[in-house]
């Protein structure tokens, strides 16, 4: 597994004015550096990952399309995570987490069932009923606006198993916890902005203009980028 970032950007704040201008520079630094670029599959993951998937995708040449996975928020702290889900409603936790948190398995059920019903709602608003782009075989790289504990990304990896011929993972900003966490499980990170999570780390923070995404927004893009 190889971890290819810009060392000049290490440790650095408000690297991006917003998302955009990060698909565009992530873009570039992955035409430079990408060795698979052939077949090449990029899958967004809404809502932040989609204008950076949908700039690398048309600057890449790859086909396009949306990987619906989403964290399941602490109960007290909704910005904060403690693991994710898949579409498929397979579960994966951050054990440490977990145990710290003290919660129990029933509550972690009804939590994750409710992020599950947000999944099939966003698949449904976003998808529709179109096919979805088939990975089978492909070098696929999955895209996010940044990766915090990186848990949401290893369920989106874990989510695609052994379909893709490899899965990277493509990202302006990124802690160096999230890094290590997902180093294992894919062919390559690429990363401008990798980031210490001491004494905190924020993906916001590699932003200048920052903003939660609405699903409106998410539609807009896609259909500026001629997705849907």
């Amino acid at each position: 597994m190889t971890v290819i970032e810009d060392s000049t950007l290490r440790n650095k704040f408000h690297v991006f004015k917003d998302r955009e201008h990060a698909g565009r520079l992530l873009s570039k630094f992955l035409k430079e550096r990408l060795e698979e670029k052939e077949n090449l599959v990029v899958l967004a993951i809404p809502r932040g990952g989609v204008p950076i998937g949908c700039i690398l995708a048309k600057q890449l040449q790859a086909e396009f399309d949306l990987i619906i996975v989403r964290k399941i928020p602490v109960p007290w702290n909704p910005e904060a995570g403690f693991g994710a889900i898949t579409s498929n409603g397979e579960i994966f936790l951050d054990e440490n987490v977990v145990k710290y948190l003290g919660l129990e398995a029933e509550e972690i059920k009804d939590l994750a069932k409710k992020v599950l019903e947000e999944i099939k709602r966003r698949e449904q608003r976003f998808l529709g009923n179109r096919e979805k782009v088939d990975v089978t075989n492909k070098n696929v790289i999955l895209v996010d606006d940044g990766l915090a504990t990186g848990f949401t990304m290893l369920a989106a990896v874990k989510f695609l198993k052994n379909k893709p011929r490899n899965i990277m993972i493509a990202v302006p900003t990124a802690s160096r916890g999230a890094i290590s966490l997902l180093s294992k499980h894919v062919h390559a990170i690429y990363c401008l902005n990798i980031r210490s999570e001491i004494p905190y780390f924020a993906v916001a923070d590699a932003y200048v203009n920052w903003r939660d995404l609405t699903d409106n927004d998410v539609i807009r893009y896609l259909k500026k980028h001629h997705y849907i």
